[in-house]
């Protein structure tokens, strides 16, 4: 199959292995992989039920025109004309306090732009990370580190922490 014809998937693991057997490549042109599959199929990956930013477009409007959304969407990120909305400020109440807590909102194309930057650059980032490092990373928690801290302290006679 030609490099043009693979899936975005392929092109992410692809990019995943180069980045894991090459720990000093630097990766100067993944722009391309920002297109309308891709986009297509990390808005499927976001939740309905969020809030919609300052634009208050809900995932379900942007669905409405999807196919002609994702166009526009790709169009001004290929032509560097894509500008992020404002985020919109709410404050929301933290929990078992009087006190509010400042929470920012994006708009719904810019969680979508975000998700696929992300998606892209965890191909590259994730093969850096040592196993035992959990903040912030897909399919680990605090929880995670806790157990494996427990099973740490449990199995093998730590001395400190």
């Amino acid at each position: 199959m030609h490099r043009n014809d693979e899936s975005v998937e392929t092109k992410l693991k692809r990019i995943t292995e180069k980045a894991r057997k090459d720990p000093d490549c630097r990766f100067t042109s993944l722009f391309h992989l920002m297109n309308k599959d891709f986009l297509w199929e990390c808005f499927w990956q976001l939740k309905s039920c969020k809030a919609s930013g300052i634009d208050q477009e809900t995932k379900d409007t942007y669905a409405e025109n999807l196919m002609e959304n994702l166009d526009n969407l790709v169009e001004r990120l290929h032509r560097m004309a894509y500008i992020p909305q404002p985020v919109l400020r709410v404050n929301i109440p933290k929990p078992g306090s009087d006190k509010m807590r400042p929470l920012g909102i994006p708009a719904l194309e810019d969680k979508l732009v975000q998700t696929g930057l992300n998606k892209i650059l965890q191909c590259i980032y994730e093969q850096d990370f040592i196993d035992d490092s959990y903040g912030f990373r897909p399919g680990r928690g605090c929880h995670d580190a806790l157990r494996v801290l427990n099973q740490t302290i449990e199995g093998q006679g730590t001395e400190y922490i």
